[in-house]
């Protein structure tokens, strides 16, 4: 499994956002600079957090972005999923796949299926909160 800029962006956003929550809208382009990061290509990541009401948005003066809830209800497993897909390691175990007639004697199927779990299950035990009160929180880099 490699996570793409795209996932690692949008857990920087969110971290960012969670550390510079005051109640106000944060303009993308403070996010952008604080992170170093280009705003045109988080313009195109913030649509897909929008969407799914991970974050709120405003235009115009006094606009930008905010979370939609409280750090500690968002799991890095959540933002994975919705930005990078599923994470399932062979396509076999993917929601959408269809039965794989080899299942029943596939020999490996175990395997991933735990690894699976395993990653499913270590993702989503850690939240944004998590990520932004680190003792290296000015100086993460995902």
């Amino acid at each position: 499994m490699k996570v793409s800029t795209r996932g690692r962006y949008a857990l920087r956003v969110l971290i960012d956002l969670a550390e510079h929550n005051n109640g106000s809208y944060i303009p993308m382009k403070d996010v952008a600079a604080r992170q170093e990061l280009s705003l045109k290509y988080l313009e195109r990541i913030v649509p897909t957090l929008t969407k799914a009401k991970l974050i709120a948005g405003v235009h115009g003066k006094g606009g930008g972005y905010k979370l939609t809830r409280s750090p500690e209800e968002y799991s890095v497993g959540e933002v994975l999923r919705l930005t990078e897909g599923d994470l399932a390691p062979v396509v076999c175990l993917a929601p959408d796949a269809d039965p794989c007639p080899r299942a029943a004697e596939c020999r490996t199927l175990k395997m991933w299926q735990g690894f699976y779990d395993m990653t499913n299950k270590f993702f989503d035990g850690i939240s944004i909160a998590d990520l932004a009160h680190t003792e290296t929180a000015d100086n993460y880099v995902i």
